[in-house]
């Protein structure tokens, strides 16, 4: 997670410094402000989900830890993508099946990673995948809510910017 958000800094502050001659604590300002919420949800998941997730290691633990490491799995694709930007190579093929693999896999291990945990519960309790959310303690759900709440706000963002990516351009409508 510290990685991460010195990897971000670093390129803000790289492709800043290539525009204009800022100064580095007024870059860096402008990054947290920039980026407040993905800087929180680093610094929440290196301070909060870590270590409760640490504590609970074992059993049920382990199995936590595995879907928290899945939801990174598309962390590559996303990368790539603004790799891809900065290198201005928006237009091309590679960017838009990074597009495609970027919205499949952060689809299935950031969203629909959730009902997986919520039905492999249910699997192993023996109960409807309806019943889940009334038997798991209440701070598991509110923990979840928490937690895909951004994760929907970034994939709404994502499909957003793929429908601009496929659209296809004003002047093609017309002709």
């Amino acid at each position: 997670m510290v990685y991460d958000i010195y990897a971000m800094y670093l390129c803000d502050w790289y492709r800043i410094k290539e525009q204009n001659r800022r100064h580095s604590l007024i870059i860096f300002r402008n990054f947290l402000s920039k980026n407040r919420l993905m800087i929180t949800h680093h610094v929440a998941i290196l301070l909060v989900l870590v270590p409760i997730a640490q504590r609970f290691r074992g059993e049920l633990g382990d199995f936590f830890v595995g879907c928290i490491f899945t939801a990174e799995l598309s962390t590559p694709f996303v990368s790539l993508g603004k790799i891809l930007i900065q290198l201005k190579k928006q237009h091309t093929l590679l960017y838009k099946v990074n597009g495609i693999l970027t919205l499949t896999t952060f689809f299935s291990c950031r969203i629909l990673l959730f009902l997986f945990m919520y039905w492999s519960y249910a699997q192993q309790k023996d109960i409807s995948l309806f019943q889940v959310p009334f038997r798991i303690p209440v701070f598991c759900n509110v923990a979840n809510a928490f937690l895909i709440a951004p994760q929907l706000y970034w994939f709404s963002l994502l499909c957003k910017k793929a429908v601009g990516l496929f659209d296809t351009p004003p002047a093609e409508k017309d002709g």
